[in-house]
């Protein structure tokens, strides 16, 4: 290769050949984790804690239907590991008061359906679904009736402050234009203490609910002479006033086949108990406490059919979506194959892999891609920089420009012998020198051609003075 004069010979290039280029392979895998971590974290932030360990019910009063079923929730529950405290209350109206208010530690409760006051929103509570029907059975003495409004004037018992019945009997009485402060007499008796009364003659009517309206209690309340049991003949306009009361129907001969009491179906409208939480409870936990009431309310009895509850009947409380998830396709895979708190971890466990698959996996995938073209973008780079060495020299430049291109050349093949390079792209390297040593070549070529041009310039030049002497010598001759 001709060098010019004075100038020194190009460096050797010197190859430093790795088995692979650690820096591009972490610069090339920094973009996919950073991705990765970002899904990963905002799973962690999406992803539902671990369910709690305790868990507390509003139940009822001591004794109750719903205290007795609360107890065999809390049996239940412990199977799997969580613990259930019942929580002593007044019935369904202090349940609601006590999950409406933030400061109480009741995280779910019975309540009796229709007992909210009229415009008021629940937001904040979630019904996991019906768990058994809570008919209205009115006793009442004196000539038949066939409608509550029939009852103005006399001595009522509806059951003490903030029971559920009470709430319900006052509905119905104001539909019929009775109401607290008028002449008819609301007395706070309930239970027992309401038909000892009724059976003593010390009320005109007893409207009994829950506990108080079991079969053994009405039958015997039934049988008495003088006492009827209102039936409720306009009790499908009622369900359609009210949409929280359901119509049932005792059945003719239930308390008594071989006399057949009663002689006939009696018509009954009955509000259901719902099992309600706050907003928020664990899907675990929901599916745990459906899982309970299916076990504790899903026999049959006189007043409903075998897994009739519970049931997502829509009310007055919107229906949790775990609950109308579970109702739907029941228990997950893991919950039905693994025990309650291994099913819970791996449930979470996997939400975390979800993005790990769909993220990282693939990314993965174009890992061996990226790293081929970030080591070829360093190679394609100086070809960038040698084409526009080359378009500069197509503009006939000075001397001085010439050396300054060939030195920008040189200042490449340094640049060049200094990288590191993967062994796999050892040919595309060595193209790559070629490439140098041709544009070099090409360089050196025109610059040795613009020497020579102006060296024959000089040489011609002294040929033509000699001239000069002589014409001026012929001037003076003459």
């Amino acid at each position: 290769m001709t060098q010019p004069s004075g100038r020194k010979p190009p460096p050797r290039i010197v190859a430093r050949f790795v088995a692979i280029s650690w820096r591009d392979l972490a610069l090339t895998f920094l973009p996919i984790l950073i991705v990765s971590a970002a899904a990963i974290y905002l799973a962690v932030r999406l992803i539902q804690p671990a369910p709690p360990s305790t868990l507390t019910i509003a139940a009822g009063t001591k004794g109750s239907s719903f205290w007795n079923s609360a107890q065999k929730y809390k049996a239940i529950l412990a199977r799997n590991g969580v613990t259930l405290n019942v929580l002593e209350t007044q019935g369904s109206l202090d349940n609601l008061r006590r999950l409406d208010d933030p400061k109480s530690k009741a995280d779910v409760g019975f309540v009796q359906g229709g007992i909210s006051p009229p415009g008021t929103t629940h937001d904040n509570l979630m019904s996991l679904g019906s768990v058994s029907y809570v008919p209205l059975a009115v006793f009442y003495r004196g000539p038949a009736i066939t409608r509550l409004s029939e009852l103005k004037g006399k001595r009522l018992a509806i059951s003490s402050e903030g029971s559920g019945t009470r709430a319900l009997a006052l509905t119905l009485l104001k539909a019929n234009g009775i109401e607290p402060g008028g002449d008819t007499e609301l007395l706070p008796l309930s239970g027992d203490e309401a038909a000892a009364a009724l059976l003593k003659d010390e009320i005109d009517a007893a409207f009994l609910t829950g506990d108080s309206a079991q079969p053994p209690t009405m039958g015997k309340l039934f049988r008495t002479p003088g006492i009827r049991f209102f039936d409720f003949a306009q009790a499908e306009a009622y369900s359609r006033r009210f949409p929280y009361l359901n119509v049932i129907e005792l059945p003719m001969g239930a308390f008594d086949f071989a006399k057949n009491l009663p002689p006939r179906p009696i018509h009954m409208v009955a509000p259901t108990a719902e099992l309600v939480a706050r907003d928020g409870l664990h899907p675990a936990l929901s599916d745990l406490l459906i899982e309970a009431a299916r076990e504790v309310h899903g026999r049959a009895n006189l007043m409903q059919r075998a897994n009739e509850f519970p049931a997502p009947l829509v009310h007055e409380y919107r229906i949790s979506d775990d609950a109308e998830r579970y109702y739907k396709s029941g228990k997950s895979f893991l919950y039905r194959s693994l025990p309650f708190w291994v099913a819970s971890l791996a449930d979470r466990v996997l939400v975390l892999l979800v993005p790990v698959i769909v993220v990282l996996i693939p990314g993965l995938r174009l890992v061996p891609g990226l790293y081929r073209w970030r080591v070829k973008s360093r190679i394609y780079r100086w070809y960038g920089a040698l084409i526009a060495i080359e378009r500069e020299a197509m503009s006939e430049p000075d001397h001085a420009q010439r050396e300054a291109l060939i030195d920008r050349v040189d200042a490449i093949e340094n640049a060049v012998n200094r990288m590191k390079m993967p062994l796999a792209f050892a040919d595309q390297f060595y193209v790559l020198r070629e490439h140098i040593g041709f544009v070099r070549r090409r360089l050196a070529l025109a610059h040795a051609a613009a020497r020579d041009a102006q060296a024959s310039q000089a040489a011609e030049a002294p040929d033509e003075r000699p001239d000069a002497p002589e014409v001026a010598t012929r001037a003076d001759t003459a």
